[in-house]
């Protein structure tokens, strides 16, 4: 029998200090509506797959909270099953979370969103405006303008003259790309996290240059009725020599010393990791050149601004130890500044430090997922499909509006035993990726329902015979629950929406109670200059 917890005593585990799991198993777009301040998303679709990614450790004390729809219950099932020992599931979801008086947080990125908030409040950045930036262009006033997102985000949509140069590769490459002590640096990103985070960051390196923040970022620039430049392509980091790298390793140290962050060898990482009692993530903070030049297997690859900006992307346990992994040991000094300030464990391992020391080693989970479905041929799923056979698509929601095969209906593994199939059905063709079908089917064989999988791509089945559609179909808010659609336009030229979305980042910290505000740590005020 599934283990129950109430809302009341949830909470109170949250803030006890030590490590817990609390994963929101509810589609992306119940989330985005409104969660727990520290639950993390892991909606049942992927629930598996997540799981073992965001919570590895087995005995993990883990809480999940749903609708009060039973899914949580079916959740809990398929973690023990998994071999998660310690479960619970808080009585009566969402609802009675709210009914115990306790807020509910839209949005995603919660926490990272709101540590930046807090930081703003707690040490004032400079800013400039949108009217303000756009005159220094156009007056040619000399300055370095770097948007701190990765290049995927950056092609979206930019502000013409901004570089990418996201946060933490902007502060490894400085001497690169300052050429004095005098020239301004603006930092921009779509909002206001990571244009905080980044101008923050160059304070605690001690940086004398004016540095500002673009007040509200790309959004705050179309509000401003300026234009966005998409789809450009980002210009390679640029390279160190041997002056520039012994710059970010001394700056590293300084910032180590001054934030009193922990720095660890190879060996002692590696005794980190061994320890059964603790959840320890490894983060790989170098790009993927660097990751290949010197491989850490295991490790999680992530950019150091995407780190501490969606944390709760990467990181699935409260209070966990997280190592932090670069080269010279500032990407991951920088990292390890922030996520300290979130309230978890976190040590810097530079390798520059021992260059010829062997990477350390994740030890091998005893966790397991689902074992995918052998796949069937196009050819054999399209004779299954002739007879009768109900297919399913499993895939992004995104993926189906924009083309599908035809006959197709899209499927979420939470809804499939709900009005989704006719009663009688005893065999359904599964259309996506191995993860999904495979999670998928354990439900459905526990129904007593036969399942196949179509693995190959749109255009292999096409030349197999499949009929496909190509018509692009747009989906409802209540048919792609797949995806947040909190103000989901706001890049998109729905000025109502950034101005809601705007508002929101600005109105979190109004949002916490005591026990949620104590939860965040702070960074002395020396240490941000």
């Amino acid at each position: 029998m599934t283990r129950t917890i109430t809302a009341e005593a949830a909470k109170s585990r949250l803030h006890a200090g030590s490590e817990v799991a609390f994963l929101d198993v509810r589609n992306p777009a119940a989330f985005g509506e409104g969660h727990p301040l520290f639950a993390i998303p892991c909606p049942y679709a992927q629930l598996e797959l997540s799981a073992v990614a965001l919570v590895p450790r087995a005995d993990c004390p883990i809480l999940l909270i749903d609708d009060g729809d039973g899914i949580a219950e079916r959740a809990a099932r398929r973690l023990a099953n998994c071999g998660y020992g310690e479960v619970a599931v808080i009585e009566g979801g969402v609802p009675a979370w709210r009914a115990a008086g306790f807020a509910l947080f839209a949005g995603v990125n919660v926490p990272s969103k709101t540590l930046g908030e807090l930081l703003e409040h707690a040490h004032h950045p400079e800013m400039i405006d949108a009217p303000t930036l756009k005159r220094w262009q156009r007056e040619g006033r000399h300055h370095l303008f770097f948007d701190a997102r990765p290049p995927a985000e950056y092609a979206k949509m930019r502000i013409e003259g901004a570089r990418c140069l996201p946060n933490g590769e902007l502060a490894h490459r400085l001497a690169a790309v300052l050429p004095d002590a005098q020239t301004p640096v603006v930092i921009t990103c779509a909002g206001r996290t990571r244009g905080i985070v980044g101008a923050l960051g160059l304070k605690a390196l001690g940086v004398a240059n004016p540095v500002y923040a673009l007040e509200n970022g790309t959004q705050g620039w179309a509000l401003a009725g300026f234009a966005l430049d998409r789809g450009a392509v980002a210009a390679p980091f640029p390279e160190l020599g041997i002056e520039a790298r012994t710059e970010s390793r001394a700056r590293a140290r300084q910032l180590a010393a001054a934030g009193g962050l922990s720095r660890i060898a190879v060996a002692q990482a590696q005794a980190l990791l061994a320890e059964r009692r603790r959840t320890t993530f490894l983060f790989d903070l170098r790009t993927a050149p660097e990751r290949a030049h010197r491989p850490v297997p295991g490790a999680v690859p992530v950019l150091t601004g995407q780190l501490v900006q969606a944390t709760d992307q990467y990181v699935g346990v409260r209070h966990a130890r997280l190592i932090l992994i670069d080269d010279t040991g500032l990407r991951a000094g920088l990292a390890a500044l922030f996520l300290k300030a979130l309230g978890f464990e976190t040590h810097i391992l530079a390798l520059d430090d021992e260059p010829d020391a062997p990477a350390p080693t994740v030890p091998v989970s005893a966790l397991t997922v689902p074992p995918p479905l052998a796949p069937l041929s196009p050819q054999q799923a399209l004779a299954l499909f002739r007879d009768g056979v109900p297919l399913l698509d499993l895939r992004p929601s995104r993926d189906f509006e924009a083309r599908r095969l035809a006959g197709a209906r899209w499927a979420n593994r939470g809804m499939i035993l709900g009005a989704l199939l006719p009663a009688g059905t005893r065999r359904v063709l599964l259309y996506g990726d191995a993860g999904a079908v495979a999670a998928a089917a354990l439900d459905l064989a526990e129904a007593g329902i036969g399942c196949d999988w179509l693995a190959a791509d749109v255009a292999t089945c096409a030349a197999a015979g499949w009929a496909v559609d190509g018509e692009r179909r747009m989906m409802t808010r209540e048919e792609a629950v797949d995806r947040v659609w909190f103000v989901h336009d706001r890049h998109d030229g729905n000025e109502a929406a950034s101005r809601q979305y705007l508002a929101w980042e600005m109105g979190l910290i109004d949002q916490l109670d005591a026990q949620e505000r104590a939860s965040f740590g702070t960074i002395p005020p020396d240490v941000l200059g």
